[in-house]
């Protein structure tokens, strides 16, 4: 009794202090010279922008193009399951890292790095990494694609002086133009398999095999000509080519 009663005596002394000890919000913000509130907004705004990073990779670089190059290749080959979508994916970002490595360099050395060791601040480091992405863009954007959306935003963005468009209009210019481009190259890569599907049921029609579907014989005969030909090499070498 004499040992819960001094338990109790000591709970009841502690109890006090520990309600006297308050929890101070700004000590837990990284120090700056805004105020608590606005640091919170801005880390809310850099995890927004981590959450939506995988989306920003695929509008401002050459993804897009390759994906869908790729995605014609398993097509034309009447392949639904070879190559997986796993190594389509992976494939296409190793190509986008290859083809965007200077920009990513650029980016880099120009805003992050200064950033990170505090010789610029936040919104010069964000223009100097924009810029990089933005001269990439309109080396591949077509004057078209930027016409039309400077057309539908009536006169909200300005496009005259090419070197400062602003991203708004850029990016989906950009990536209209990366989607036109990508059915281009996939409409090159299926027409010598349609050749070779037509070829094929001209054949077996001519011998008269009306219940042997077509697809049996030119599936093997489509992935021996892509073999022989190199076209990993070929196709791979020309996307590369036709983004930098």
């Amino acid at each position: 009794m004499k040992r819960l009663a001094g338990a109790g005596i000591a709970l009841l002394i502690a109890t006090p202090r520990a309600a006297a000890q308050t929890v101070d919000l700004n000590a837990l913000i990284p120090a700056g010279g805004g105020s608590a509130s606005g640091r919170i907004i801005e880390m809310v705004a850099l995890l927004t922008v981590l959450s939506v990073a995988p989306g920003l990779l695929i509008m401002v670089t050459s993804f897009t193009r390759f994906i869908i190059a790729l995605s014609f290749l398993r097509s034309g080959l009447g392949i639904q399951s070879a190559p997986a979508n796993l190594v389509l994916i992976s494939l296409s970002l190793f190509m986008t890292f290859f083809v965007m490595a200077p920009t990513f360099d650029r980016a880099w050395q120009n805003g992050l790095k200064p950033m990170l060791d505090n010789e610029i601040s936040q919104q010069d480091a964000l223009v100097a990494v924009v810029q990089p992405f933005r001269e990439f863009m309109l080396s591949q954007v077509r004057e078209k694609d930027v016409a039309l959306f400077e057309s539908l935003s009536k006169g909200r963005f300005d496009a005259g002086d090419r070197a400062k468009v602003d991203l708004r209009l850029l990016i989906p210019a950009y990536m209209i133009s990366e989607l036109r481009r990508g059915f281009e190259i996939g409409f090159l890569i299926v027409l010598p398999f349609l050749v070779i599907d037509m070829i094929v049921a001209t054949l077996t029609m001519s011998m008269g095999m009306m219940m042997l579907p077509p697809s049996v014989i030119s599936l093997p005969v489509k992935i021996l000509f892509f073999v022989l030909i190199d076209g990993w090499n070929l196709l791979i070498g020309s996307l590369v080519r036709s983004a930098t």
